[in-house]
């Protein structure tokens, strides 16, 4: 039912060398769970995310990101948050639900598009929206058309980003796609900084700057 692209890569004794902490599940596979598209900004973000819905939700990450404007700083990302699934299911073993993986299209040229004329605004402002919107109609869209009950985003795990924006976004494009939307401020209950430790210890790639050009001359 859902087209999904599964994390296959294998992680060599990876396992003993990090603390997973509540990532250590022990939920079976027969259990139903809502199917939820998890659109990430990154894998530093999706860790205190998943983490705290796992045992409620059959997640697959949606990696959707053509703000990140350099193609080198793409790949960088997209690779950390397939390193961080990888290791994850190698912990929570054969006996609990997979997380799961989709890269969405890379389009640059189409994010540029969404924010031409936006170019000056500051970090947080009207390009930003643009960003947002883009970002989660693609994921509420691909969701529904591929049998998802839900979607959501790890944007709301970042204190620079707008929550109560987001989530009037996300449901904009629940109500006109039909589809249910995770209305989760995950920064709250100290979310960001699990987020951290997490990369931590699971030695992530953290990058210093949103994604698209701009954040980075900002």
């Amino acid at each position: 039912m859902q087209n999904k692209k599964y994390c296959n890569v294998q992680c060599n004794n990876m396992e003993s060398d990090f603390n997973f902490g509540m990532f250590a599940g022990s939920a079976g596979k027969d259990v139903h769970r809502p199917g939820l598209l998890l659109h990430s900004c990154c894998g530093p973000c999706s860790t205190a995310v998943i983490e705290r819905i796992l045992e409620d939700y059959d997640i697959t990450i949606f990696f959707y990101n053509p703000c990140i404007t350099d193609k080198d700083e793409y790949e960088k990302r997209k690779e950390t948050q397939i390193k961080f699934i990888e290791m994850l299911n190698q912990r929570l073993g054969v006996e609990h639900s997979r997380v799961n993986f989709i890269e969405g299209n890379y389009d640059v040229d189409l994010y540029f598009r969404r924010v031409s004329g936006l170019e000056g605004e500051p970090e947080g402002g009207r390009r930003c929206t643009a960003c947002f919107r883009q970002r989660l109609n693609m994921t509420a869209k691909y969701g529904k058309e591929h049998g998802f009950e839900i979607f959501g985003t790890t944007l709301t795990v970042s204190p620079h980003k707008n929550y109560k924006l987001i989530t009037e976004i996300g449901m904009e494009f629940a109500d006109k796609y039909g589809i249910s939307f995770m209305d989760k401020d995950f920064k709250k209950k100290a979310g960001f900084q699990r987020s951290v430790q997490l990369s931590r210890e699971y030695e992530l790639y953290r990058q210093d700057y949103c994604g698209c050009l701009f954040s980075r001359r900002d």
